[in-house]
């Protein structure tokens, strides 16, 4: 029997993801300055307020305040009557030393025996659904938002659009797990306040969104999910009616709020830990993007169309507890997944240090992590600059999202002779 599935994802606007924009930022600032900080920020934002708060071990020094306000500011909170902008918000640090008792559990004389940065398990996904092997649901949800952003800065075919908003889009499925039809899509705008009617506001913008909004989404997308796009999908738009009130002043927001979002919508599994604010030496991030490395390389290189890989560990610790691969019985080869899993760990070497390193995870690439998902976009090589207090300033060239890289497809074929 037919069922169907649903993934959510909120706009870079949204007040959690505003949080962990900011938390990232620091992190790119504190890398760009030096490659062996230590950080753990959290960013708590409410109505005319940002609180910073973690534990740093870094040999640079930064304006955080700073940092915090262009974030914000870039985000498009920038006027007074957002009750939260970048210019007269205020922000309060009360970032301090990481504790050496961490410390001492991640740094090695040999850098290859660094520890994991803290316990816990990881978990990557990947699904031949889609050709960034993601799952559909979530794909569409965050491309909804993505462009409904773009209307926004545009301020020409959409003009009373402001930075917050959410998207959720429910897909129906075969009994063999292929997607049918979009079966209903919900999505709320915060809007700037209309002279007319609730009613006649609301028609407006469910007219914009599903004339202006959707088909810009579905010309970008391949024609077999074009097809999914029909006149029967149930539309929630802004549901609740009025949505003048939003961002940090409608909702306190937080770092790692949203790690379903930052992941695969619901699909396969999480191991809780958040990823924004955190440098590669905590394996809640770098864990998390490895496995996902792994994942999508398998399912590229054929080995199956569906994968869940576990990896965990113990603090301080380099070699993982354990690294599990489920392929959901799409497995092509005559292997059992506990043998898959063996040949996996063979491949790639998941100690910290070596995800570190083969990923490239010591670099300022994390801002642009922090809103649209984690996982399922595209590496570019950019060139970016920071400066510091100090009148100091970096340029460096950086490849982002190296863990969505199909470089080890070959590797995969011939280790499984396919």
């Amino acid at each position: 029997m037919a069922y169907l599935f649903t993934s959510e994802s909120v706009s870079e606007g949204h007040p959690d993801k505003v949080a962990d924009q900011i938390s990232d930022a620091l992190i790119d600032n504190f890398l760009a300055f030096d490659k062996n900080s230590k950080v753990a920020c959290e960013t708590l934002v409410t109505t005319g307020q940002v609180v910073l708060a973690g534990e740093v071990k870094s040999d640079t020094y930064l304006d955080v305040q700073q940092i915090a306000r262009d974030v914000i500011n870039k985000i498009g909170y920038t006027k007074g009557e957002y009750m939260f902008d970048g210019s007269s918000c205020g922000v309060l640090s009360a970032i301090h030393e990481q504790s050496p008792d961490i410390n001492q559990g991640v740094e090695r004389a040999n850098p290859e025996d660094q520890g994991a940065g803290d316990q816990g398990m990881m978990f990557g996904y990947a699904t031949d659904e889609t050709e960034n092997y993601m799952p559909l649901a979530l794909e569409l949800s965050h491309r909804l938002l993505k462009e409904l952003a773009e209307l926004r800065r545009e301020n020409k075919d959409i003009t009373y659009l402001r930075p917050d908003a959410k998207s959720q889009v429910t897909i129906e499925y075969s009994d063999d797990n292929v997607p049918q039809r979009i079966d209903a899509i919900v999505l709320s705008t915060q809007h700037d306040d209309f002279d007319e009617s609730e009613q006649v506001m609301l028609d407006k913008i469910k007219s914009d969104i599903v004339t202006i909004l959707i088909p810009r989404v579905v010309a970008k997308l391949p024609v077999h999910i074009q097809k999914l796009f029909t006149d029967d999908i149930t539309y929630h738009i802004n549901p609740t009616g009025i949505f003048v009130i939003g961002g940090p002043h409608g909702d306190t927001g937080l770092t790692g709020r949203k790690i379903i979002v930052d992941t695969y919508g619901g699909k396969g599994a999480h191991g809780g830990g958040a990823f924004s604010g955190k440098d590669p030496s905590k394996v809640d991030r770098s864990g998390a993007y490895a496995t996902r490395h792994i994942a999508k390389n398998l399912v590229a290189a054929g080995l199956c169309k569906e994968v869940l890989v576990q990896v965990s560990y113990a603090i301080g610790v380099a070699k993982p507890t354990s690294i599990n691969v489920e392929t959901y019985g799409t497995a092509t080869v005559d292997k059992t997944d506990g043998e898959i899993s063996k040949i996996v760990e063979s491949i790639f070497d998941m100690r910290p240090y070596f995800i570190e390193q083969r990923l490239k995870l010591r670099t300022p690439i994390y801002s642009e992590t922090a809103a649209y998902g984690h996982m399922g976009r595209t590496p570019e090589v950019k060139t970016l600059t920071f400066k510091n207090p100090m009148g100091q300033e970096v340029t460096e060239t950086v490849e982002t999202f190296t863990w969505e890289k199909l470089d080890y497809v070959d590797k995969v074929k011939a280790a499984f002779n396919l």
